[in-house]
């Protein structure tokens, strides 16, 4: 089965529709979806390693729109969706704490929490929240997306035959190991946040 996973998943990314379903993962992810748009980016780039460059641009390009979503979401929908979103996640009894630590560190916070496991929406929505300055939250999210996604594009086009062994060898693994990052970073979110 993991074997047919793998096949399945492999020609997806190599069809014409894979950078289209690539960036809608990544837009989504970054406001609202709780899958990491490295399940696809990963074997897109490896059936393709020339074209990881492009990946990784429509990744950036797509999380960084759809952190403006997330912001939206924070900033104009918070007695609804957002605050919806913040009890789910465990902040309600956080937000005075979380506004001081904000006006503090926020650059900081979205730089760093933008290449960690913990999900990015959270940053996002959080930013809208605290009326983080949406240009600079922009900006921010543009480097710190931006790296994350061609870093890995960076190891692929190094070590692309290495990683598509590997993956190919321990698909299950892979699959295990992105859905307990996801996991780990809504914990590790909710604990220390």
């Amino acid at each position: 089965m993991i074997k047919k996973l793998y096949d399945w998943t492999m020609s997806l990314a190599g069809s014409r529709h894979a950078p289209f379903a690539l960036g809608a993962i990544a837009f989504a992810e970054s406001s609202f979806f709780p899958v990491p748009p490295d399940v696809i980016l990963l074997p897109m780039s490896l059936a393709e390693p020339k074209r990881s460059w492009l990946y990784a641009g429509i990744c950036t390009v797509a999380s960084v729109a759809g952190g403006a979503l997330g912001y939206a979401i924070g900033a104009l929908f918070y007695d609804t969706i957002g605050l919806w979103l913040i009890d789910l996640y465990g902040y309600a009894a956080k937000m005075e704490a979380l506004r001081a630590f904000y006006a503090q560190w926020g650059a900081l916070f979205i730089l760093v929490k933008g290449l960690t496991p913990i999900p990015y929406k959270l940053v996002t929505i959080v930013s809208g929240l605290m009326d983080y300055n949406f240009g600079l939250f922009l900006a921010l999210s543009l480097v710190t997306r931006g790296l994350r996604f061609f870093i890995l594009a960076a190891a692929i086009n190094h070590f692309g035959d290495f990683l598509r062994d590997k993956l190919e060898a321990h698909f299950g693994l892979f699959i295990g190991g992105m859905a307990a990052i996801v996991v780990v970073g809504f914990v590790v979110a909710a604990k220390f946040l």
